[in-house]
């Protein structure tokens, strides 16, 4: 059996699974981690070989599987390059911080891509989940020095897409997001080799 045949082929669609997948779990990690609804809301499930939080709460599955559903989509069709998930002030609007979840596209494995006439990549998959791994353990982290979120807040998902995409019912066009006296911290990476997701929280910094 040849080397390639050996090779475990990673489609477009299944990268953006991934990915999709990847950004359900670090959304709900950053709902908990962050303190948006009760802790009691939330489930506890095993992926990647650690322990992540699901909020059971109906409405923000929902929220979050039509969005994701939609932005697979629109990620296959190389149309969407990040999603920013912003939290505010409930009484004033105010943006506190945003988590950006920036997607770059790979041309992923050249010569596999032309054989099978459609683009491949080739990327074991522990591999994938170990680089994922690693980044959900730094988002959990950042609640060390995350400030304190002292007052209600909500969230919003804001999806930065090309403007040729169809838009689905009820989704409106987005103001640009400002945050004043702001930091960030860039965390980890990963790769599908098709797909590659950077993450980076940005936070205002309390007087």
């Amino acid at each position: 059996m040849s080397q390639q045949q050996t090779k475990n082929i990673i489609t477009l669609r299944g990268s953006a699974q991934i990915i999709c997948e990847y950004l359900k779990f670090a959304m709900n990690s950053v709902l908990f981690q962050r303190g948006l609804y009760p802790a009691e809301t939330f489930k506890a499930e095993q992926h990647y070989g650690i322990t992540l939080l699901l909020s059971e709460d109906s409405q923000i599955k929902n929220f979050l599987t039509n969005l994701l559903t939609q932005s697979e989509e629109w990620i296959v069709n190389k149309k969407v390059s990040k999603l920013s998930l912003i939290i505010l002030d409930v009484a004033n609007k105010e943006v506190l911080e945003c988590w950006d979840f920036k997607v770059e596209y790979e041309e992923g494995d050249a010569t596999l891509s032309k054989e099978k006439n459609e683009t491949v990549g080739t990327k074991d998959l522990k591999k994938i989940q170990q680089e994922i791994r690693d980044v959900m353990l730094q988002v959990a982290a950042t609640i060390s020095y995350l400030p304190f979120l002292d007052r209600r807040c909500s969230f919003d998902v804001l999806v930065h897409a090309k403007t040729d995409c169809d838009i689905p019912e009820k989704w409106a066009e987005a103001e640009p997001i400002t945050i004043t006296n702001a930091q960030n911290v860039q965390l980890k990476s990963f790769t599908t080799s098709l797909h590659k997701m950077e993450t980076v929280v940005t936070y205002k910094l309390f007087d």
